[in-house]
C-alpha cells in the first residue's frame, strides 16, 4: 500500500515522513481526529435536536413565542452579559424585537441564536439586522429542554 506521491521522493525523504508518521505524537494527533461510534453517535442526537427545535421554530409561531419568554426570563434572572455571546439592546430584549433561530458555527456545530427584527411600524434596531447572536449554553439548554421535555404546548 504505496502513495503515489511517496514513490517520486528520494529514499531519505521517503524514510523522514514514515519516521515521522510512526511517531507517538502523530498517532496521538491523528487519533484525536478520528471519531468513534459513541461520538458519532452523540453527534447525531445533538444535531437531531437542533434539527427538531429548527422546524418547531420556524413552522409554529406559539413555539418561537415559547422561545421568546424563555430568552427574556433569562435576562431578568442572570443578566444580559449571561444569555448573549455579543451585544444587544436591553429594550429589543424586553420588547421581543428578535427571533429565535438555529444557526451553524464553525465545524459545523449547530447553536441556537437570535436575530433582532422589528415589528411591522416600529423602526428596526440599531446595527446590523442580518447579525446573529449565538445563545450561551445554559440558555441554549435550558430552550431545548422545553422542546424535548414540555413538547410543543
Amino acid at each position: 500500500m504505496s502513495d503515489a506521491f511517496m514513490d517520486r521522493l528520494p529514499s531519505q525523504e521517503r524514510e523522514k515522513i514514515r519516521k515521522r508518521l510512526r511517531s507517538p505524537e502523530e498517532y496521538e494527533r491523528l487519533r484525536d481526529k478520528v471519531k468513534g461510534p459513541e461520538d458519532l453517535e452523540r453527534e447525531m442526537e445533538k444535531n437531531a435536536e437542533f434539527a427538531e427545535a429548527k422546524l418547531t421554530l420556524e413552522s409554529e409561531p406559539k413555539a418561537q413565542e415559547k422561545a421568546k419568554d424563555a430568552v427574556r426570563e433569562f435576562v431578568q434572572e442572570k443578566g444580559m452579559d449571561a444569555a448573549f455571546e455579543g451585544k444587544m439592546s436591553p429594550e429589543a430584549v424586553s420588547k421581543g424585537l428578535f427571533t429565535v433561530t438555529v444557526i451553524e458555527k464553525a465545524k459545523g456545530q449547530p447553536k441556537l441564536a437570535i436575530k433582532p427584527s422589528a415589528k411591522p411600524g416600529e423602526s428596526a434596531p440599531s446595527g446590523n439586522v442580518a447579525e446573529t447572536l449565538s445563545l450561551k449554553p445554559a440558555l441554549q439548554q435550558q430552550i431545548l429542554s422545553s422542546f424535548t421535555i414540555g413538547g410543543n404546548n
